[in-house]
């Protein structure tokens, strides 16, 4: 198995402060706009964005949550192991909002499918948009793209792109790992 460093943790800080003004500039003082970590990789970039937004950029009253799609997979009941379920931490009505999903890496699309399910538990959004960190392009089984992409990566089927947080494995860096 071999690894290649596709961001460090300044490049990911980079994106992380064009994402966060892109936010800004669809989506003013945030006071329509709720934003939602998908579990279990997504919250970390989610919450780190929501962190700069409320610091660096003096937004206020910010919401932010993060959804457990776990139930919600195609693929919930077809492998050997057992799915393990994160928790929901939505707080605040989604009825009439602009959501922005934030997920780690885009690869199948599956996922996202699985949070537009999900979200509908919450109530009807005006509006759902979604921001990735990374956008693996060529491996969409469903036709679902980013409002918002830090980074676009061409990556073959059997190389996964690895996203590792501060808070979680000890370092900001993205990997693309070869099998």
């Amino acid at each position: 198995m071999s690894q290649k460093v596709l961001l460090n943790a300044t490049a990911i800080n980079i994106i992380l402060h064009r994402l966060a003004c892109q936010l800004i500039e669809n989506h003013n003082d945030f006071s329509n706009t709720v934003i939602i970590g998908l579990q279990p990789r997504g919250k970390y970039l989610a919450k780190r964005l929501a962190k700069m937004l409320t610091e660096a950029y003096k937004i206020k009253n910010l919401q932010l949550g993060a959804l457990d799609i776990t139930f919600y997979r195609d693929d919930f009941r077809r492998g050997e192991k057992i799915l393990e379920a994160n928790t929901t931490e939505i707080d605040f009505i989604v009825e009439n909002k602009k959501v922005v999903f934030v997920d780690d890496v885009l690869y199948t699309g599956r996922s996202i499918r699985a949070a537009l399910t999900a979200i509908q538990s919450f109530g009807r959004p005006n509006e759902i948009e979604l921001l990735t960190l990374i956008d693996r392009r060529f491996s969409r089984h469903l036709p679902i793209q980013p409002n918002y992409r830090g980074r676009q990566v061409d990556a073959i089927n059997e190389e996964k792109v690895k996203v590792h947080w501060q808070e979680n494995e000890g370092e900001d860096v993205v990997y693309l790992v070869n099998n």
